[in-house]
């Protein structure tokens, strides 16, 4: 046997990898041959009662004549006495006695004739027996030699099914500008983004995750990272605000931008005509306070311009200046239209003074390939959606701002929770991650009329994972079409119901961040013992792989009914892209402790079933061999691309 080419087995920079496919290559074998043996067919012996009743047969035929001959023998018996006597001539006695003797030697010899039949039948009965017994045991060696061969291929297609591969990789290409995944739970989401972005930070790129689950879903992630040798910056806001500089210095006319998009986060049917309203008065306070002007000077202006609270106290604190102070005062004549900017101040300033603190104790932090950006669960709602919202737009910029990658999806940005961000935020994003060649995953609790509008829009794979909403469930089964059926895998559903938990929340790590260079080899990284050691899927996952390991062939189908999307089990994807030969539907279990199972490839099925095929028909053999497991390093990926510079104008 040979293996299947090595690159199917190998962690590809440019595949991003959702989860791995229960398949079979070779189908079960079933139960072995059975030996053939003389007992199932055995010859008949020659029946003892048979015998018996042949011979009495013979004994009833016979016995009239045994009567004529013993009368014929003693009738010339008496017949020669009485010669002897005198009372009989010696010349009628003899004739008498000759005529007597020779019927009953007539007799004599049908008898013999009649048992010598008997003795004929039945030596013709146990010849014909051991004929047949000949004919069996011939027959009995050639089933022998025959069921040796089978039992051979048998013990091969056994072998062969045993050993074979069982779990392949889900992929999409990086030519994909965007992967969509509607539904799942928070456990589901935390393998999604486990194996995701572990394997493109074991690729060789660069990952940040914005978290408004307030689920801690990449906990596991963070560990992960953490053991392969790179120290992840992990921000929980609001307490991480002070050393949040991201925006920070962008230029003037894109910080309000952003600010003005962070107020439209409480108005959900705000037009274009409200954001360019909101955003000319950011400009012009922007102009009056300058460049780098912080968050808490535009809140001091905008009290300033909204006339709320005392002045004095901002200039005592250096807030601003009295020269700005009288600039803001004139910078909108007076009247009608002077309330309305007073109304609109007072509104920007109420929500724009919960970010007062970004940046404030900002310091430098060294490079991290994973960035994390949470909010903290116990904050309040509105206050999350803002600074969510403020993550968004200013990492929006920012990518508006940089040049294309060479390399697509070198930088992946996960966004979890994407619901929560108003569409046109969501539209920015997306355009922005596509003109820069950025990956972009967003992930949706529910499927809001905001979310089918842009679910697939453009180049974009799109994944659904459990859906408890009846309705929810409905539109995603009319998307991926109800005519297809999956498998899914016995296994899955037993590790999904043992669950993995998130118990916890992040811990911040830029307080305590000192300054380093990033000089981890990812060649000296092991991705397999990595999640068996450091997540809680790997963890959960060897417990109850060796319960259930008599289950490990085992797996069920289902059609893509809503019913069925609203039961799937937590780790369980269904990923929907376009390919030149139309759209796929694979089901895939994104449980990134499956890569660590001794049947599991990175290559993907359909792939490796059409090398095996074609080298199959090359060697003209009746099966393929059974692919090989996968190696964690990653291939030469060549000079990486600029790094995503948070603080770039």
């Amino acid at each position: 046997m040979t293996d299947v080419h090595p690159e199917h087995a190998q962690l590809q920079a440019d595949r991003i990898y959702l989860g791995w496919q229960y398949a079979l290559l070779y189908p079960e074998p079933g139960p072995a041959p059975r030996r053939p043996s003389p007992a199932e067919n055995p010859v008949p012996e020659v029946d003892p009662e048979w015998v018996r009743r042949e011979r009495l047969n013979e004994d009833l035929l016979n016995r009239p004549v045994k009567v004529v001959r013993g009368f014929m023998v003693g009738l010339g018996l008496i017949m020669l006495g009485l010669a002897v006597v005198g009372p009989l001539d010696w010349s009628f006695a003899l004739a008498g006695v000759i005529v007597a003797f020779g019927i009953a030697g007539f007799c004599s010899y049908a008898v013999y004739q009649g048992d010598r039949a008997v003795r004929h039948r039945i030596q013709e009965r146990q010849e014909a027996g051991e004929r047949l017994r000949r004919e069996r045991d011939r027959e009995l060696h050639r089933a022998q030699e025959e069921h040796a061969a089978r039992y051979r291929e048998w013990t091969e297609r056994k072998e062969r099914y045993d050993r074979q591969i069982t779990w392949y990789a889900v992929a999409v290409p990086d030519e994909i500008d965007r992967i969509d995944v509607a539904g799942g739970t928070l456990p589901g989401w935390s393998a999604l983004i486990t194996l995701l972005g572990a394997t493109r930070l074991y690729s060789g790129g660069h990952l940040t995750v914005l978290d408004l689950s307030e689920g801690a879903v990449a906990k596991d992630l963070i560990e992960l990272a953490r053991r392969g040798g790179d120290e992840p910056l992990v921000w929980v806001l609001p307490v991480d605000l002070p050393r949040l500089d991201l925006g920070a210095t962008l230029a003037p006319e894109a910080f309000a931008d952003v600010l003005a998009h962070v107020v439209s986060v409480s108005e959900e049917h705000r037009t274009t005509r409200d954001l360019s309203f909101d955003n000319a008065i950011l400009e012009r306070v922007l102009e009056v306070l300058g460049e780098n002007a912080t968050i808490n000077q535009v809140t001091a202006a905008l009290r300033a311009l909204a006339q709320v609270g005392d002045p004095r106290d901002d200039l005592r604190y250096g807030l601003i200046t009295a020269t700005q102070l009288e600039r803001i005062g004139t910078l909108f004549g007076r009247g009608v239209s002077d309330r309305v900017v007073i109304e609109r101040a007072w509104a920007l300033e109420s929500q724009l003074r919960k970010l007062e603190t970004l940046g404030s104790e900002a310091v430098r932090l060294p490079p991290a390939r994973l960035r994390v950006v949470s909010m903290d669960r116990q904050a309040g709602v509105f206050g999350n959606r803002v600074l969510g919202t403020y993550v968004a737009t200013a990492l929006t910029h920012i990518l508006r701002q940089s040049p294309a990658s060479e390399r697509p999806w070198y930088h992946t940005i996960i966004v979890a929770g994407a619901d929560k961000l108003r569409g046109d935020v969501l539209d920015r994003l997306m355009d922005a991650c596509e003109t820069s060649r950025t990956g972009l995953v967003l992930t949706y609790r529910s499927l809001t009329p905001t979310v089918r509008e842009r679910l697939g829009r453009g180049h974009a794979a799109v994944a659904f994972m459990r859906l408890g909403n009846a309705e929810d469930a409905r539109v995603a089964s009319e998307h991926v079409g109800t005519e297809h059926r999956l498998e899914l895998a016995q296994l899955t559903e037993t590790i999904s119901a043992a669950g993995s938990g998130l118990d916890g929340g992040y811990v911040s790590t830029v307080g305590r961040a000192g300054d380093g260079e990033d000089d981890r080899d990812v060649g000296r990284a092991d991705l397999r013992e990595d999640i068996t050691e450091s997540t809680e899927w790997g963890r959960r996952a060897s417990k109850v792989l060796g319960e259930t390991e008599r289950v490990l062939h085992r797996s069920r189908e289902f059609l893509v009914e809503p019913h069925q999307l609203q039961q799937l089990p937590t780790t369980s994807v269904i990923v929907t892209d376009a390919t030149a030969n139309g759209r796929r539907v694979r089901l895939a279990d994104a449980n990134p402790a499956i890569l660590t199972f001794p049947r599991t490839t990175l290559g993907e099925f359909d792939e490796i079933r059409a090398a095996t095929t074609e080298s199959t028909a090359d060697r003209g053999e009746e099966a393929p061999s059974e692919p090989t497991s996968f190696e964690t390093a990653p291939p030469n990926l060549g000079p990486p691309p600029p790094r995503l510079d948070w603080r770039r104008r």
